[in-house]
Order: C-alpha cells, then sequence, then structure tokens
C-alpha cells in the first residue's frame, strides 16, 4: 500500500530501487534538442529520486537514422552529446540508446552511464530487418550480454527485437547470474492491437526470468512511422504493474522491492497520483490518436507551420482536415475548394460549412485562377 503525504515521494515501504522511464519525442537527427529533452526528464526523475532513469532506443540521435549513420560526423556529434549528457547529469544511473562508431562498424548500442561518464556499452544483437526495419543495412549485432549492479539488483541489458525471441534470450544470458531486473529499451512503431502482444511478449519474459522487466519505448511520428510509447514495466509474476501514456511524453516511476523469497515486487509510484492513462474507446479512436500525431509531427519536424487541405465537402477531405486541425490547431489550417465539373454549389456550401465548424481560413478558388 503507497501512503502520499506532503512530499509525494515518502513511503512508507522499504524501496531497492527507484525506476524512472522517459518517453520523449525524439528528432531524427536534432541531437541538441533530443539532449535538451532528456536534460528535462533528468530533472524531472532527480525529484523524484530515481536510482534508475531509462529512455528509449537510439534517443540522442532519433530513430530510425538510416543514411545519416552514413556520415562520419553525425556518429561523432552523437558521441559527444553522451558524453556531454553523462557529465552535466551524474547522478542519477541512466541508461540512453545511440548509433556507436566502433572499429569502422557501427553498433545500435545503449549507453549506461554514471558518476559523470559512460561505464557500459551494450550492443543490440538481434537486428530485424522485416516490414519497416532494415537495420542489418547499417549495424553489426553485439555479442556479449551486460549485466550491471545498480543498488544490488542485478540489471541485465537488452534493446528492442532482444527481448522478443525468448529462447534466444534464454541462451544469451544463460552463462550470467540469476538478474533481478531486465530493461528494455525500444523503438517500436505502432500497429493496431500490437500493445496486447508487446504486453504478453514482456509478461512472459518476466516470469520466465523470474524478475522485473522495465521495457521503455518511444513516442513521436517519423515520415512513415509512429510511435506510440506506451512504456510499462512487470514484476516477476509477468503482471503488468504500470504503464506510461499512449502518444505522448510521460515519466513513469516505479519501485522495484526484493523480498526473502525469489518474487520481485514492483510499486507504481507517479500512476497512483494520475493513472492508469485513458485508454481509446476503440480501435479507430487509437487510430485517430496515431494519425493526429504522425500528421503534427511531419508538419513541425519538416520546418513547416501551416497546412493547406483541398475541401470537396466528403467525409475524407472532412476528417483529413479534423486530423490537421487537432494536430495543428486550426489557425495552421487553410481548407480551399476548387470549381470542377464534379464540384456543385451544395459541394462548395459543404465545405464552407465544414471549414466554420473547425474554425478554419476558407478560400473558395475562382475559376480563372486555376
Amino acid at each position: 500500500m503507497l501512503v502520499f503525504v506532503a512530499n509525494p515521494v515518502v513511503l512508507c515501504y522499504a524501496v531497492d530501487m527507484r525506476i524512472a522511464m522517459g518517453q520523449f519525442n525524439a528528432s531524427v537527427g536534432d541531437i541538441t534538442a533530443n539532449t535538451d529533452s532528456m536534460r528535462r526528464f533528468y530533472a524531472e526523475a532527480a525529484r523524484f529520486d530515481a536510482d534508475l532513469l531509462i529512455f528509449p532506443e537510439m534517443c540522442f540521435c532519433g530513430y530510425p537514422p538510416e543514411d545519416l549513420l552514413l556520415k562520419d560526423h553525425f556518429l561523432t556529434d552523437t558521441r559527444r552529446a553522451i558524453e556531454a549528457f553523462a557529465a552535466q547529469c551524474p547522478e542519477i544511473t541512466t541508461i540512453a540508446g545511440f548509433a556507436e562508431s566502433c572499429d569502422n562498424r557501427c553498433f545500435n548500442s545503449l549507453a549506461v552511464m554514471k558518476n559523470g561518464k559512460i561505464e557500459n556499452i551494450y550492443r543490440k544483437s538481434l537486428l530485424p530487418n522485416y516490414g519497416v526495419f532494415d537495420e542489418r543495412r547499417y549495424f553489426d549485432p553485439g555479442r556479449s550480454p551486460v549485466i550491471i549492479d545498480i543498488k544490488g539488483i542485478a540489471t541485465a541489458m537488452t534493446i528492442c527485437e532482444d527481448i522478443w525471441e525468448l529462447p534466444w534470450l534464454d541462451e544469451f544470458l544463460k552463462t550470467a547470474s540469476p538478474v533481478d531486473l531486465i530493461v528494455n529499451i525500444s523503438a517500436s512503431p505502432f500497429q493496431v492491437g500490437k500493445i496486447k502482444q508487446r504486453q504478453e511478449t514482456i509478461g512472459r519474459c518476466a516470469s520466465h526470468f523470474d524478475c522485473a522487466v522495465a521495457y521503455c519505448n518511444l513516442i513521436g511520428g517519423q515520415d512513415e512511422l509512429v510511435f506510440d510509447g506506451r512504456s510499462m514495466i512487470a514484476d516477476s509474476t509477468g503482471t503488468i504493474t504500470a504503464r506510461a501514456a499512449e502518444f505522448a511524453e510521460d515519466l513513469l516511476v516505479a519501485d522495484i522491492t526484493t523480498g526473502q523469497d525469489p518474487t520481485v515486487n514492483v510499486q507504481n509510484v507517479k500512476a497512483a497520483l494520475q493513472y492508469p492513462p485513458a485508454e481509446p474507446a476503440d480501435n479507430i479512436a487509437e487510430i485517430y490518436e496515431a494519425l493526429v500525431l504522425g500528421t503534427g509531427d511531419y508538419v513541425r519536424k519538416n520546418g513547416f507551420t501551416k497546412v493547406l487541405i483541398g475541401l470537396s465537402g466528403g467525409i475524407d477531405s472532412s476528417i483529413t482536415a479534423a486530423i490537421a486541425v487537432d494536430a495543428l490547431g486550426a489557425k495552421n489550417v487553410v481548407g480551399v475548394t476548387m470549381p470542377s465539373k464534379f464540384n456543385s454549389a451544395e459541394t462548395i456550401t459543404d465545405a464552407r460549412k465544414l471549414a466554420d465548424n473547425l474554425a478554419i481560413e476558407f478560400h473558395t478558388v475562382p475559376i480563372g485562377d486555376i
């Protein structure tokens, strides 16, 4: 049971380790902005007295970086940003993903930063090469597990795909001592219904290894991809005990406690104040949220401020306009309708009514201007 007093992080139970997971909207190539976001989350995690702060896969440089990985200066700038962050944020052990250049090879890696420096590096072993992923084009696989001790908690590092192949992970970690916590940093794109699959995968991994699993996922839109966040943590029974917001930046804070028996408990701290996050009403609502996030990020990350939408008065352009307004605000959306043999007077009237309902600027283009 949690007891909150004037200071919301004063609790009535013994804590072995407090974890904070910062899911934020990283932009590909904008290393400075990404690092600034991480510093903001670091300050919030410090307010909650976190012992461990976890960020998503490739968060320093954004995901997927694709051919930026072929530019030496990009990899050099990423490394410098990590070293600067570690020096400026020395109090909390921090785990974060980055693109690593080593011996003329490139790795999808995570850095463990502690006491002002990079203490360990883990390299992703299972590189997906299907669907939207082409990681084998750019990365070499890692070969060795990394397990560190944080306040007496044996913590194993994994990145995204590593945790989805349980037989492989079992073999990969078999030579290691039993672990209390598996950290998985991820850049898992949104798919309808995928949250259920993720929860089952994470829960199955936790119960198999009899340990807690902390999964931190990216959020934001990047070209055709949308990352939905929903970072989560499972206890050693495989129960998902806490989950962060969907399609939004969030900091999830939870405590790990270990007892005399093998059970590893997870107490949800911040969630007790403002969670669980609201679920979308159905798949359509979930898809709409994804479209709003993806549209807004596509426009902003490409340096645009306004969008122009052709309104026909039909349902397709109406939905497009509604998404744009929710993503960018009504003042940044302009609707136009153009005369043609397919546009009746009623069509133009419907388009104008739609614009009025959404409070967006609207123009009818004179036929002589076409």
